[in-house]
Order: structure tokens, then sequence, then C-alpha cells
């Protein structure tokens, strides 16, 4: 994290051009954070894993309670002030930027994904709330939340509403005091009921009865599961209960509830019909948030797997004994469990370095001015559907690979990597599934501006081409030369295909976003790779693995760009030409 925060990306100095974040955030600060998050992971959550899967959440009248240890382990994290990391420094945050909180994130998740999703719920809402709310709500609602006082989460999706927000029925009704009654019921709530904090604060997703059909009539709610009275103390009930909870293949210790408002009081969060606009600063926030899932359980995977396999004695090398005082040598001879690891191992560390990337950029959008600001807002918004989609489809394919170096111990609870591979797999569900990630990324953000947005990201990494001509970073930027002109290539035949036939843009779009993600990630791997050059006459281990492992991405993982382009050339004909009768 180090490495890429200081060496590749030069946060520090980042950090010190930016006025709002100069006076808060350092080098020094930042080291200090992560290292104390680092224990509290594994001191803390991460020994919850095992027990939070098996017994999990328990629902009884309407009341959930969490795993054993969930309480007192969520007590420490508020304590220590890890709900306020990312806040609103106005408030009671802390203000660390995205690629701080973004490392956190990745912590958590690595440690028990079920506990990560309680915080980082909350933390999204109290961004929602800081962007969107009222002084007064701020002052009343956020403040809270950032001392881990009270959690959050949100309430969007309905038993016939999921990704179609626009016909959802919740309704609002305006009262005279200014709040507003809302009555509906809402379904897969994360943290929606739980017994870790007094207080619960929703934002919800409703329409006025006049309001304009479709998504143009949504607007969005603040309601408290219980009221707050004139001294700002708890008061009465708000209505606002549980109905059940869901029975999952994963994630058992994270309560996904049935929310019921029955004419509960709420509060406006923005402006009337413009709650869908409010709702995506959560939404982008948690959607990256679920890319860092895929990343956490792909990169304990790897941590759980490695082990193994050093310690696993089965055969002998093809080219000779290894280990003659043993019995047998260590799987590690085997080519195919060698392939297997440094698969992980690429594709984790292009993950973690994407990841910063794209936190960066969020960076730039909030923090920055100018034609920096403006080319974050770009990135950012161009790469939030690939940091959900790419990052979670790596991930579980990461879980399953670690599973397969296990083998059968890798199927039975004994070792927990079965764990791994039930928990990651919502990740490419929730949050809006990878296929509308990938329609999100293509129909909207690329061909919606006509390809503008994704030549921002091409010609980022085409003046890195031309700048980068030591001799010795040849044998990286030729194929990632390759592969940007392969993306540019491939976005203009979709254009011009789509403008006449637009179903080329859903047959195209979830292989061409794993393009954009497997070139992404060859531009971040030849940063790392450049920095770990310049870096190895040091001796240190640490970059040869760096020089080693960008090597094996290059050659046995960005060529698979080749068969995905391929199969977009192919065109939508023969998905469309088959009779829906003949599946």
């Amino acid at each position: 994290m180090s490495f890429l925060l200081y060496d590749v990306f030069k946060n520090d100095v980042l950090w010190q051009n930016l006025p709002k974040l100069a006076e808060h955030v350092d080098k020094e600060t930042v080291d200090a954070i992560l290292q104390e998050c680092s224990k509290i992971a594994e001191q803390q959550i991460a020994p919850l894993s095992r027990q939070g899967d098996e017994i999990g959440v328990s629902f009884d009248n309407g009341k959930v309670t969490t795993a054993p240890g969930y309480k007192e382990a969520f007590n420490t994290y508020a304590a220590g002030g890890w709900s306020a990391l990312g806040g609103d420094v106005d408030y009671g945050g802390m203000g660390m930027p995205k690629v701080v909180t973004a490392f956190h994130e990745e912590m958590l998740c690595s440690s028990d994904i079920s506990f990560s999703l309680y915080p980082c719920l909350s933390a999204g809402a109290g961004l929602t709330l800081a962007k969107h709310g009222s002084e007064e709500l701020k002052q009343r609602y956020l403040t809270r939340m950032y001392t881990g006082e009270w959690a959050a989460s949100m309430c969007l999706t309905e038993a016939h509403a999921g990704t179609d927000l626009g016909i959802i029925r919740t309704k609002a009704i305006p009262q005279g005091d200014g709040s507003y009654t809302i009555t509906g019921s809402k379904m897969f709530i994360t943290a929606g009921e739980h017994d870790l904090t007094d207080n619960i604060i929703h934002l919800v997703l409703a329409k006025l009865p006049d309001a304009p059909a479709g998504p143009r009539g949504i607007s969005l709610f603040l309601v408290p599961k219980i009221k707050i009275d004139d001294e700002e103390a708890l008061g009465k009930t708000n209505h606002v209960t549980c109905g059940s909870i869901e029975h999952k293949m994963g994630i058992h210790a994270s309560a996904t509830c049935v929310m019921n408002f029955d004419e509960s009081q709420g509060f406006l969060v923005g402006e009337l019909n413009k709650g869908l606009a409010c709702m995506f600063t959560m939404m982008n926030f948690e959607r990256i948030g679920v890319g860092i899932q895929g990343i956490g359980a792909a990169v304990k995977s790897y941590q759980n797997a490695l082990e193994y396999a050093k310690d696993r004695l089965q055969g002998r090398s093809a080219t000779g004994i290894k280990s003659p005082q043993k019995s047998a040598d260590s799987i590690m001879v085997h080519g195919d469990v060698r392939r297997m690891l440094l698969n992980m191992k690429s594709m984790n560390e292009g993950s973690r370095a994407l990841s910063t990337y794209i936190a960066m950029q969020l960076d730039l959008a909030t923090y920055g001015e100018g034609e920096p600001q403006i080319k974050g807002e770009t990135l950012a918004a161009l790469m939030t559907p690939l940091a959900k989609a790419f990052f979670t489809d790596v991930g579980f394919e990461n879980t399953v690979t670690g599973q397969q170096i296990f083998g059968g111990h890798g199927y039975v609870r004994e070792w927990g990597q079965e764990q791994l591979v039930r928990d990651t797999r919502i990740s490419q569900i929730y949050e809006g599934t990878n296929g509308v990630q990938a329609m999100d990324l293509l129909a909207r953000k690329v061909a919606g501006s006509k390809g503008a947005m994704m030549q921002v990201f091409i010609d980022e990494v085409s003046t890195y081409i031309d700048e980068t001509s030591s001799e010795n970073m040849q044998e990286f930027i030729l194929p990632l030369k390759q592969s940007i002109a392969d993306l540019y290539e491939l976005t203009q035949e979709i254009l011009i295909k789509s403008s006449v036939n637009p179903n080329e843009l859903g047959s195209a779009a979830n292989d061409y976003l794993h393009v954009f993600g497997y070139t992404a990630m060859a531009f971040v791997w030849a940063k790392m790779v450049e920095v770990s050059l310049e870096k190895q006459q040091s001796g240190d281990s640490f970059y040869l693995s760096k020089i080693q492992t960008a090597r094996y991405y290059f050659a046995r993982m960005l060529p698979r760009t080749q068969s995905l382009i391929l199969a977009i050339k192919a065109g939508s004909q023969s998905l469309f030409d088959i009779e829906d009768e003949l599946f």
C-alpha cells in the first residue's frame, strides 16, 4: 500500500498540492492510520469471521441480533474514530481522501466482508448526507453517524423494482411542519436492522403523490428508526420495522432485511424529485466499495492458498527432486499450481493498483480545481462501473482459484476457503449486477459521450507511453501500446455498429468492460514496474517480485483481451437470431 501511495502515485505530493487536503493529510498521519487499521482488522475483526459465518444473524419478532462478538468489535471500531475516517471535517469527520479510506476498506473486507458492510453503509450514507443534506440534518444526524453512535442504511429496492427504480411505490406525504410521512416496503436492505447501535438512519427513496412518472419523480428522505426529541435525545418509535431477514448463500453475519415504513417521519434530502441523483452519491461510493470487497477477498484467498501450497507435499518436480529430505516436494513445484498462484498474484496486485488510481480520480474530483478536477470527474465516472464489475469478477475468480489450490480441503469448512467463495459471490450481484455495470460503462458512459469519456483515458495512457522511452521498459510499453490501440479501435467500431443496431451495445458490454479492465491494469502495472526497475538495485526482493509478476501479467493475462475482442467483433446477430422458444 505504501509502495502505491508514495512510490507509484506520489500521493504525498498530491495532498500538499490540494489546499482542501494539505492542512490535515500528510504521509506521517496516513501511515499511522493504516498501521492502526491493520491492528484492528487483524486483532478484532478477522477472528469473528468464522463464527459470524456459522452463527449468522438471528431474527425474532422484528429484532435482529448480530453474531457473538460483533457488537463489541463495532464498539471498539467506533471508539477508535474509524466511522469518521472519510467524513466531512466540519461535522467531526477526519476528512481522509479516498485513497486512504479505500485501503481501510480493503483491510476490513479481507478480515470479514460481513462486518465491513455495517460501517461501509454508514460511510456511504454519511457522504450523501454531507453533500446533499440541510445544515439542520447534518448537525442533528451526521455528527452522530461519525461518532459511530448511530449507523445508517440505504433503502432503494422494492419487491417489484430492482434496477428499474422509476417504478417504486413507496409514498411520501408532505406534512405542515416540513416533514413527510413515508409509507412502503423495501427489500434486500443491508444493515437495515441490527443491535450494533441505538439508532439507524435510513436513506429512503420515495415518491410524492403528484410526482412525475418514472425516475424523474423520485425523492430522497432521511428516516430515523427512532425519532429525536427537542433535547436531541432518542424519543418515540418512528414506525420503522424489520419484517424479515434473508437466508443467504454467504455473508451470513450481515443482516439483509425487509424494511417496512408505516407513516414514518422523514425529512427531505436535497431537492424534491432529484432523489436519484442524490442517492447516486452513495451508490457510486458503495459500488467502488463492493469492488474493493472483491479485492479484499481475493487477497485473503491468495494468502491462504500460498501458505497451503508451500506446506502441502505431493509428488515430485518434473525437473528432479527439490526436497530430498522430505517424502515429496511441495505442490509449488507443479506448473499448474504456479499458474494459478501467479494468476491470483498478478491480478490482485494489479487490482489494488488500479483501485488506487481510480480513488485518486475521486480525490481530484472532490478536492481538485480546474482542469485536474474536470479530468478526475470524467475518469471517476467512467471507471466506477469498471471498479465494481471488474474487481468483483476477478475477486470471485481468485477465490475459486484459491479453493482449487486447496483441492478437497478447499471444499470443506475446516479451512475457511469455501466461505470466501460464498461471501464473494454476492459482490457480482448487489449494487447493480455486473451486467448492469457493463451497460452503464458502454451505453451510458462510452456511447453516451460518443467516445469522449473513454478518449480521456486513452489520451492519458498514450501520453505515458510517449514519455516512457527507457530501453528496459519496452517489454512492457510495447504490449501496452498495442492494447490501448486495440481499445481505441474496438471503441470506434462499436460506436459505428451500435448507431445502426442498438443491440450491439448489450451484446458487447460485458466483454468490452473486461477488455477495458485488462488494458487499464496493464497501464498501472507499467507504472509499478517502472518504479521497481529503478529501485531493484537496493536488493529488496519486493521490487524483483514486482518486476517478475509484471512479466507474468503481460505474458499470460493481458492476452486474454484478444479472445474478448474477437467475440465482440462477431457482433450481436448470433445472440438475436435465436427465437425465444429455441432456447
